[in-house]
């Protein structure tokens, strides 16, 4: 049996205002390309398929049509929802998205609620274990959340969405191939920096020992870096589908192709998909500015600009997009001193507000209680959820 596992491809994705979704569109095409060719049997999308819980008109045309074009080539898929999609929108839209034989989930749920996807393929019976991103408020019942202190509601976490996972493998039949797929973070995997921040933390990372042996495969999602994590079971991030901003300079984006058997570990292979808009810093001092300016005067991707300099330059920017117009980042950097230096331009994709709110207050050598940290927590948490 063959199968073609993806993640992240964030459609709707703006970098600086530069919309990425044609990229997307390209890079699913290629994967089009590729069921067809290698004749998989299923293709698995394990999160993050949009970059925002309402995403553009444009970016579901992308993602609706790549579905609709898997089922002309008769291709059934199983889609879950990542930290970055709405789960309420997906499981709204999971009966409509049936008939082009896409089986879409957006909340987690234990198995005999729905959590596990069962297809009869054209080489044989193949049993899907899907776990969406689970959000720790939605997943805790509101009187642990209330009734409990923060350590008590982690342990409760991850213990709860452990027993999901163990709860869906139990449904693994012995006559199918049985994978699972999860949009979730697993220790030691290697991060791009682009990951949400908060999402990508202690509370929600878990250990390789929360995957179920049985596992002929696990897909996940969430980490932009492809990479395989060490454990009993075929454990692989499939990576994002572009380089999703510049802290994946030089990354290689992709795909997971699986070739597996009834009762044997999965063998994968990385597929890689040319980008067709590579992202690239250039560091130079200003004196070396033309020069590299002219280097780059033709570069196909997007660019950003890091030029050091002794006085601050009026124009700069200006000065960097007459000749290199590709370039969605010029980024000043004064060299006096550490106290003059103009600040890096933040990347609000890594933004942890938590950290942020902390530091806030201990740069004006206020200490704040657990209790104060704990409820912007929640408060932020909170938010967040209610945009999805």
């Amino acid at each position: 049996m063959r199968l073609i596992h993806t993640s992240d491809w964030h459609l709707g994705r703006k970098l600086k205002g530069v919309d990425r979704t044609p990229e997307i569109a390209l890079a699913l095409a290629e994967i089009l390309k590729y069921a067809k060719e290698f004749e998989v049997d299923a293709v698995l999308v394990s999160g993050d398929i949009f970059d925002v819980p309402n995403p553009t008109n444009e970016a579901e045309r992308v993602a609706y049509d790549f579905f609709y074009q898997l089922n002309q080539l008769s291709i059934p898929s199983v889609a879950i929802a990542g930290n970055h999609d709405s789960a309420n929108r997906i499981d709204s839209l999971a009966d409509l998205l049936s008939l082009a034989g896409v089986r879409a989930l957006g909340r987690p749920r234990i198995a005999e609620e729905g959590g596990v996807v069962n297809i009869d393929t054209a080489s044989g019976k193949l049993c899907i274990g899907a776990m969406p991103f689970a959000s720790e408020r939605k997943l805790l019942a509101a009187e642990d959340v209330w009734n409990k202190d923060a350590l008590e509601q982690r342990g409760d976490y991850k213990t709860l969405v452990t027993y999901v996972l163990q709860d869906l493998a139990k449904s693994f039949k012995n006559d199918a191939v049985n994978v699972m797929m999860a949009h979730m973070t697993i220790e030691g995997a290697k991060f791009s920096g682009s990951e949400a921040a908060y999402y990508s933390g202690d509370l929600y990372s878990f250990s390789s020992q929360a995957i179920p042996s049985e596992c002929q495969y696990m897909g996940l999602g969430h980490i932009h870096r492809p990479q395989q994590i060490p454990n009993a079971a075929p454990t692989y991030y499939a990576g994002s589908l572009i380089q999703v901003d510049f802290g994946e300079v030089g990354e290689e984006k992709g795909f997971n192709l699986i070739e597996v058997e009834t009762g044997r570990p999965a063998k994968v292979k990385f597929q890689p998909i040319p980008c067709q808009k590579p992202l690239k810093k250039v560091e130079c001092h200003i004196n070396q500015l033309d020069e590299h300016l002219e280097a780059h005067r033709d570069y196909e991707g997007y660019l950003k600009f890091a030029i050091a300099m002794d006085t601050p330059t009026i124009g700069l920017a200006d000065r960097v997009r007459k000749v290199c117009p590709q370039s969605i980042m010029v980024e000043p950097k004064l060299i006096v001193n550490e106290s003059t230096q103009v600040p890096e331009v933040k990347d609000y994709d890594r933004f942890d507000a938590i950290a942020e709110f902390q530091k806030f207050y201990s740069d004006r050598e206020k200490n704040l209680s657990p209790d104060v940290i704990e409820a912007f927590k929640d408060l932020y948490v909170e938010f967040s959820e209610s945009q999805k």
